[in-house]
């Protein structure tokens, strides 16, 4: 009420109640009945001209006593009208009940007072909704950074009240100011309703408690507080109830780790003192990594050798395990030696696997060969492994993961070890073919690498090196006597032409 009659264009005269300016408005609005009391619910400031008010000065007195016990803010009176000053009685009864009475000109409309209050309450409520959005994200860091104590002084910053957190024995947990007096703690334990998961009690006109149960699933941890000089708007109750959810998170959050813990630690005491080995309970918490189609895929990272892998593995994992973390899935994850080892949903592509490394910083990525398996059944867990394994093992160093399914037709030309027997065998297998077209002039070894390749169509295979079938035909029996080996046979085609493809004595492919 204060504001509205400082505004200086509506030239307001305050003519009783000062005690009341104080008071808070939420609706102005002009009314000329007898008895409007009944039809308003509290906050309004009544502009009214007297037309029906009554002529006793008791009655006049009730009118005003009325309004006041229904909690309305203030009374605007218009003069120049029907009064021509503001009646002294309703001035003598506003003083007496500490409700404003204001002194509305003939010059000033009624409806430019609307205008101005509504103007002005719209401004307050953007004004509180901006707050909030803006303390939200501040209170939700708190619960990060700083837990409970740090949600109770963001909350009360926001809020201009004093906070305190209650554990469900009474004992302040977190208070804003972190010393908060005593006087104030007993008020708040003075005013809990037991059993109650929410509620407000002003204890004087100055004094409003607001409370929430902080509690999950039935079980309570205690009760948020908030200690104010009046009841929380709604949008403060907003802001209230955010950080009850994030305390009751937090505070639950032990209790889940607990019960987690104790279900790993059972499983690992069971699969010790079993016989059998069972390792059913161990697929069974895997199965957490699968997505909707009981799939998984195996992305094994290769951080290179050295004294140098131990502290590169302690980069890489918490980068994987938080990004995994941020799209939502469990962390199944190894470190062993120069490897790490984790699970995701086979229906993640090689781009999710990329984008868990993008956090890194790119002199660790460079250092970094990344293999993923194809999707596999939760059971070929070791298969998926092996993949992952193979892939990251020819996977190029600093580049994107390679997936194993894309080695295909390649994979024996990859892997080195697979790769020298290839090239052993050509060297002592097709020598005899290389020095024969060496001496000869001949063109043995492109007219044998053409006919496997067409996997022994003549036609194909002579089309490709552009001579006629018999000409070929000639060739390979002359191969085949250089040899000593039987063409016809599928399994010794195949071995010549990956020896051929590992790399041949005159070509070095």
């Amino acid at each position: 009420m204060r504001w509205v009659l400082d505004q200086p264009e509506l030239k307001l005269a305050l003519r009783g109640g000062a005690a009341g300016l104080g008071r808070e408005v939420n609706l102005a609005l002009t009314t000329e009945l007898a008895d409007p009391a009944r039809w308003l619910s509290g906050g309004e400031l009544v502009l009214t001209t007297g037309i029906g008010l009554p002529a006793s000065a008791r009655e006049q007195r009730k009118y005003l006593r009325a309004l006041d016990e229904n909690s309305v803010a203030a009374l605007g009176f218009g003069t120049g009208l029907t009064f021509d000053e503001v009646p002294p009685e309703l001035v003598a009864a506003a003083d007496e009940l500490g409700m404003p009475l204001l002194e509305v000109p003939l010059r000033t409309p009624f409806a430019a007072v609307v205008k101005g209050v509504s103007t002005r309450i719209a401004e307050l409520e953007y004004d509180a909704v901006l707050r909030a959005s803006r303390a939200q994200p501040r209170i939700t860091r708190a619960i990060v950074s700083g837990g409970a104590q740090a949600v109770a002084a963001e909350l009360g910053r926001s809020l201009r009240a004093s906070v305190v957190v209650l554990d469900t024995g009474g004992t302040v947990v977190a208070s804003h100011p972190r010393n908060l007096d005593v006087a104030t703690v007993n008020l708040v334990r003075g005013a809990l309703t037991p059993s109650a998961s929410a509620g407000v009690q002003l204890l004087d006109p100055d004094v409003a408690v607001s409370q929430q149960t902080i509690g999950v699933g039935g079980t309570s941890y205690g009760v948020l507080a908030v200690v104010s000089k009046t009841p929380l708007t709604f949008v403060d109750q907003v802001l209230l109830g955010h950080a009850n959810s994030l305390l009751a998170l937090d505070f639950d959050k032990p209790t889940r780790l607990q019960e987690a813990q104790r279900q790993l630690n059972g499983q690992a005491l069971g699969l010790l003192l079993s016989d059998e080995r069972n390792l059913d309970p161990v697929w069974a918490q895997l199965a957490q990594a699968a997505d909707g189609r009981g799939r998984i895929r195996a992305l094994v990272v290769n951080v290179g050798s050295g004294s140098a892998s131990a502290s590169m593995v302690r980069r890489v994992l918490p980068a994987l395990t938080g990004a995994l973390e941020s799209a939502g899935y469990a962390v199944f994850a190894h470190a062993a030696d120069s490897e790490l080892t984790v699970v995701i949903p086979g229906s993640e592509t090689a781009d999710f696997a990329r984008q868990l490394f993008i956090e890194l910083d790119g002199r660790t990525r460079k250092g970094l060969r990344v293999g993923l398996s194809g999707a596999h059944p939760v059971g070929r867990l070791v298969d998926a492994v092996r993949n992952a394994k193979l892939a990251a093992s020819v996977a190029e160093r600093g580049g994107t993961p390679l997936e194993f399914t894309s080695l295909a037709g390649s994979a024996l030309l990859s892997f080195g070890a697979s790769r020298e027997v290839l090239v052993a065998v050509a060297n002592a297998t097709l020598a005899p073919v290389a020095e024969h077209d060496t001496t000869h002039g001949t063109e043995l070894l492109a007219s044998l690498r053409a006919y496997l390749e067409a996997n022994g169509h003549w036609e194909s295979a002579a089309a490709t090196i552009g001579v006629h079938r018999h000409t070929l035909r000639k060739r390979i029996e002359t191969v085949q006597s250089l040899l000593a080996c039987d063409l016809d046979v599928a399994r010794v085609r195949a071995e010549l032409l990956l020896a051929m493809l590992a790399g041949t004595p005159t070509t070095g492919n």
